[in-house]
């Protein structure tokens, strides 16, 4: 099976001011492509093949690993955003998040505190647990939430080229803005499962 870059839900440009073409341009169509690119030169002829990406981050290590789990996690986080988006969860996710942080002003304080000490390059997650709890949780490299048996339900890449382009090295300011452009339907629909 040869996987392929999955196309953007929205065009290059429409995620600005808070994310620009440019950074769109680097992001998805260098970094994200390039780990597809490696993806598919690693399983060439292996055992990994005609396994689904799921299958293949949960069975490899190493950089089959981080590769599959990089194209993973950045088409989740492309699905994560939206030109819509903003505005507050409402439904069963909002309640949830209510109930597990005081208020959805407090969970944005505690993601946003967690993804900007999320030491080096990585992911911020906002999970659910097998017992339907949520938490956030931080992740480096290619870690992602699947491996620890949790429901990833939003992700913020930290990696810089994330936001180096836009903010330079404010990333709490990349984090604040981030915010207008969530897909809460995206997310509901997760937690939903």
């Amino acid at each position: 099976m040869t996987h392929e870059l999955p196309a953007l839900p929205y065009a290059k440009n429409a995620l600005e001011p808070v994310i620009s073409a440019e950074t769109i341009d680097y992001h998805y169509g260098k970094h994200h492509q390039t780990y597809v690119t490696n993806l598919n030169n690693l399983i060439a002829g292996t055992e990994f093949e005609h396994l689904s990406l799921e299958e293949i981050i949960l069975k490899s290590s190493g950089g089959l690993f981080n590769n599959a789990a990089q194209v993973w996690n950045h088409t989740f986080y492309w699905n994560c955003l939206s030109p819509s988006g903003g505005g507050e969860p409402d439904g069963a996710l909002g309640e949830a998040i209510q109930a597990r942080f005081g208020s959805f002003d407090e969970f944005k304080k505690a993601f946003a505190q967690s993804a900007a000490t999320n030491f080096g390059s990585g992911w911020t997650w906002l999970v659910k647990n097998a017992d339907g709890s949520l938490d956030i949780v931080n992740t480096s490299n290619a870690g992602t939430p699947m491996t620890a048996g949790q429901t990833a339900l939003l992700t913020i890449d930290v990696w810089e080229h994330a936001y180096y382009i836009d903010y330079r090295n404010a990333r709490p300011k990349y984090l604040e803005s981030i915010w207008e452009k969530i897909d809460w339907t995206f997310v509901a629909a997760n937690y939903a499962g």
